[in-house]
């Protein structure tokens, strides 16, 4: 696809919004490296940061649909993450047979050591804008959520969402 010669304002909200993702992939890399984490196992609880901070229980079923992985890759990550002790299992409270993965304090700890410096520097970026404003960001940044997330938006032939390598259930 060839670049437009003036983009307007739209596309280079959006070259931004792109050039953001990968400096905090980057970031988020930083971090995992940092710690002896793949990035996939931050991805993970972040998951499981989220579902807390919702209330939502996560079962390593779902947890391993959100981050599209199959089963032995899901049990191989809550392995890792149980052994480093940033997270554990626990039985549910309301149907005993059902296992939960929690995230541990200390993995919340760890994490607003490195990342709390930056969302601390975003929080200072959003409240220089006034309610209108930030509901167009919310807006905005909701709206690409949909779009990234969306089934129907994704090329043919590729999911929206990662999951297993076909050649993984064989």
């Amino acid at each position: 696809m060839a670049e437009q010669a003036d983009p307007g304002p739209e596309l280079e909200i959006v070259h931004l919004l792109r050039a953001v993702t990968v400096e905090l992939g980057l970031h988020s890399a930083r971090f995992a490296n940092r710690n002896g984490m793949h990035p996939t196992d931050v991805r993970a609880l972040i998951a499981l940061m989220d579902a807390s901070r919702a209330g939502e229980d996560m079962t390593a079923g779902r947890l391993g649909a959100l981050l599209g992985l199959n089963s032995a890759g899901t049990t191989a990550l809550i392995d890792r993450l149980e052994r480093l002790g940033h997270v554990r299992r626990v039985r549910d409270g309301r149907d005993r047979r059902r296992v939960l993965v929690e995230v541990d304090a200390r993995a919340v700890e760890l994490g607003w050591e490195f990342f709390g410096p930056l969302i601390g520097r975003a929080v200072d970026l959003l409240e220089e804008y006034d309610e209108r404003e930030l509901a167009a960001v919310r807006q905005f940044l909701t709206g690409v959520r949909e779009a990234v997330t969306d089934p129907e938006g994704a090329p043919a032939g590729i999911p929206s969402r990662p999951g297993p390598h076909p050649s993984a259930t064989m």
